[in-house]
């Protein structure tokens, strides 16, 4: 009976990962030609000898980075939430088939349960297909567009992060559907609930961890590597954090305050009186902590929302 009802969105699903995986396979495939014939030592990557061979891939693929790093990180929970967890519950109250199915031998914890169960299952092998797919295909755009870590977009569709957020908003969706009962109604709130949350999780992240610190003239190898940077700090000569040297010490020269040769002498001068600018920022070796943080977070949400959804339901049956 599950699959009766459902099967409509689990091809649909399917088909949409196929064809997902098929186009990422295929800029891949030409994107290593591409590089082939353009042999560059360690390119695609930030060197600056890279630059033509990455403005060529951008180009190249431009539809494709779009897709990847814009459009699907937000767009693919939102889609699970409205097509799979919306009609789960409004849809039965919509046609009145409630009181058929609810009213049978199945009690109806055991029909919310072997549904939401088995459609729940379904959703986090999706989600874990995504994730492999967007992972191998990395393996070759990885210099172009950035480490996964860094980028919010990415993290969201790598590891375990792509299969939390589809299992989050697909329980999200049903639960909304238990409270409105109307399955268009459900839809737009969950998308709308979807794309609050998605950047409230996104700058979440910097919480996670105690950020590591640096001095300032580790910024560009620390940024190269694929650190995620959550802002900057100075540090008197006893240690102490301040909110930034006196004005009046090491004073620019005429006509070198803005440039960066006046800014570099200036910071050489306060280093040599003790005041180092440092540079806050999460390792990139932090990337699985961090996925399984955020998978934690999603998880009890969606125990959470389902929980209420559950009670909710089982009260207001009728």
């Amino acid at each position: 009976m599950t699959w009766r009802q459902h099967r409509a969105q689990v091809l649909a699903t399917a088909g949409l990962l196929l064809g997902l995986g098929v186009l990422l396979l295929a800029s891949a495939m030409d994107a290593t030609r591409y590089l082939a014939e353009h042999v560059v030592a360690g390119c695609p990557g930030p060197a600056e000898q890279c630059h033509d061979v990455n403005v060529g891939l951008s180009q190249r693929y431009g539809l494709v980075y779009q897709a990847v790093l814009g459009i699907l990180p937000l767009l693919g929970p939102a889609l699970i939430g409205a097509f799979w967890g919306a009609p789960l519950i409004g849809r039965e109250f919509e046609r009145g088939t409630n009181k058929l199915a609810w009213t049978q031998s199945v009690t109806l914890g055991r029909w919310l349960g072997t549904k939401v169960g088995l459609l729940a299952v379904l959703v986090v092998v999706a989600g874990l297909a995504l994730s492999a797919m967007v992972g191998a295909w990395l393996s070759v755009f990885d210099g172009v567009v950035g480490p996964a870590f860094s980028n919010a977009g990415l993290f969201n569709l790598v590891g375990v992060a792509a299969a939390a957020w589809w299992l989050f908003a697909f329980v999200l969706g049903a639960a909304i559907s238990a409270v409105l009962r109307r399955t268009l109604a459900s839809m737009a709130v969950t998308f709308a609930v979807i794309a609050l949350v998605f950047p409230i999780m996104v700058f979440a992240r910097d919480a996670y961890a105690e950020p590591l610190r640096a001095a300032y003239t580790e910024y560009e190898a620390i940024l190269d590597q694929g650190a995620i940077l959550t802002g900057n700090a100075w540090t008197d000569p006893s240690g102490r954090e301040i909110a930034g040297p006196p004005a009046d010490l090491c004073p620019p020269a005429p006509g070198e305050a803005d440039s960066a040769a006046g800014q570099q002498k200036r910071d050489s001068c306060l280093a040599e009186r003790g005041f180092i600018s440092m540079v806050e920022y999460h390792p990139v070796s932090r990337f699985w902590r961090f996925q399984w943080i955020q998978a934690a977070i999603l998880a009890a949400a969606t125990v959470l929302v389902g929980t209420g959804a559950l009670v909710w339901t089982l009260r207001r049956r009728h």
